[in-house]
């Protein structure tokens, strides 16, 4: 059992004692908590939506109705993405929102992503704040003639995908005229509804697109990390089908990996790098993506003549970082793409319109694109944690022992290596170690980051 409270939510897994796993009265507690955070007598307004977990409909009802017992009035979206809850806490003019998703983790887990009122999530900072008043206690609740009310709305898939199509860099004209053959890996939850109904009104008909794991169940199909390991299905899929492309999307579609026209792996991180190249060719500007991500966003922004800056991992320091640099487009090596004025947050949706746009404009094949952009290789490794672990303590003899070496510490540990780099850091969402290497050759990168297991095991 879990429970992990950071810049990425309140993430457990369910059931269990409370305080040790996403319990219902952990639910109850901490969305008490940032729901007295955020609601004022003038706005009282919270917009609530799931992914298709199985643990989904229990939770969404807790959440609702402890919302309620505060004074809230709760607008829910039902099944719904990442993306379209921050989308309509800002069409809404909510107080802020709540996402019911664990993202990629397995389907014992689930989480609360907690928003703002502009649909971004909380600081850590405010994190901080709610944490402290769960878990002291300072929570109260309405009197019966001043419960809040909940409010059923279903319309933000049509509204979502209407604004990507209004956005200007889509190219709908030119992607409905390359007559593309899509498959789609949706991993058994609420991309199974978004995306075929983004991808049709993009001009694809439902002929064209072939959709893996269909049914919203909850129940995935495989590991619903889209990582190369767990897309075998996917890959197989395009090359049966001859398709052009393949798509695939985490749970709450926030992130989004894609796979060539041969079965090859176009690679997460170059779904950024490849959104990159497109946006940049259009407007000029700068670009931001976390620590952990290739270096080939750097390549691309420089190519443009822009300016690449880096952030600590989690989507609100890329964010934080973009607003500060100006960044016209930035993101994470996950395949978290976040186009600012469209709005601040991941958007693997926006992210399909604009490398379909891309793909339609280039005149090249899917395989095509990836061959133009540097070729570079990235071993992303991970350590569970032992409890009682000083990982500071571990950091600071690394620290040491690569003290020769350029090194950040903005988060966790990163060290240069000539043209090389490791990035080891706890990671928000599980009880890990992150060990990522890059370099140009796939064997140096893997060589890289086991010596750095190693060091890590040997100071443990």
């Amino acid at each position: 059992m879990a429970l992990i409270k950071s810049i990425s939510g309140i993430r457990g897994t369910i059931g269990g004692k409370p305080g040790e796993s996403l319990s219902p009265l952990d639910v109850v507690l901490y969305t008490s908590a940032f729901g007295r955070s955020i609601i004022t007598s003038k706005n009282k307004k919270v917009v609530v939506g799931r992914d298709g977990r199985i643990s989904g409909p229990m939770i969404a009802q807790l959440v609702s109705q402890t919302l309620v017992s505060i004074g809230a009035e709760v607008i829910d979206l039902g099944l719904s993405t990442t993306p379209t809850v921050e989308f309509a806490v800002t069409a809404e003019n909510a107080a802020g929102g709540i996402i019911i998703t664990a993202s990629h983790n397995p389907k014992e887990w689930n989480a609360l992503k907690l928003l703002n009122e502009k649909g971004e999530f909380i600081s850590a900072a405010d994190g901080a704040k709610i944490l402290a008043d769960a878990e002291q206690g300072n929570l109260h609740f309405e009197t019966v003639d001043n419960l809040g009310s909940i409010t059923y709305n279903d319309s933000y898939i049509e509204k979502h995908i209407e604004a990507i199509l209004q956005y200007e860099l889509v190219n709908k004209k030119s992607i409905a005229e390359k007559k593309l053959k899509v498959v789609v890996d949706v991993i058994n939850s609420t991309g199974a509804i978004f995306v075929p109904a983004l991808l049709n009104k993009l001009g694809i008909p439902d002929t064209h697109i072939i959709l893996l794991n269909g049914e919203v169940n909850g129940k995935f199909a495989h590991n619903p990390e889209p990582l190369p390991q767990h897309l075998g299905q996917l890959s197989a899929a395009v090359i049966s089908h001859k398709a052009d492309i393949g798509i695939s999307v985490d749970p709450d579609v926030d992130r989004l990996v894609l796979v060539c026209e041969d079965g090859s792996m176009f690679g997460e991180e170059y779904t950024l790098v490849a959104v990159a190249d497109y946006v940049l060719s259009k407007r000029k500007g700068n670009t931001v993506s976390n620590l952990s991500s290739s270096k080939a966003l750097k390549d691309i922004t420089e190519k443009h003549q822009g300016q690449y800056y880096p952030a600590a991992v989690g989507e609100v320091n890329v964010v934080a970082k973009m607003k500060e640099v100006n960044a016209v487009i930035g993101g994470e090596g996950n395949g978290g793409i976040i186009v600012p004025d469209f709005h601040y947050g991941r958007d693997a949706l926006i992210g399909i319109a604009l490398i379909l746009s891309h793909l339609a404009e280039s005149k090249k094949s899917l395989k095509q694109l990836r061959n133009s952009y540097p070729d570079y290789y990235i071993s992303k490794n991970k350590i569970e944690l032992n409890v009682g672990v000083d990982l500071q303590a571990v950091f600071n003899q690394l620290k040491t022992k690569y003290k020769s070496n350029p090194i950040n510490t903005i988060d966790g540990l990163r060290i240069e290596f000539d043209n090389d780099w490791v990035h080891l850091r706890a990671s928000n969402t599980e009880p890990i170690i992150r060990i990522y290497a890059e370099s140009n050759f796939e064997r140096t990168a893997d060589n890289i980051a086991n010596r750095l297991i190693k060091d890590i095991q040997e100071f443990c």
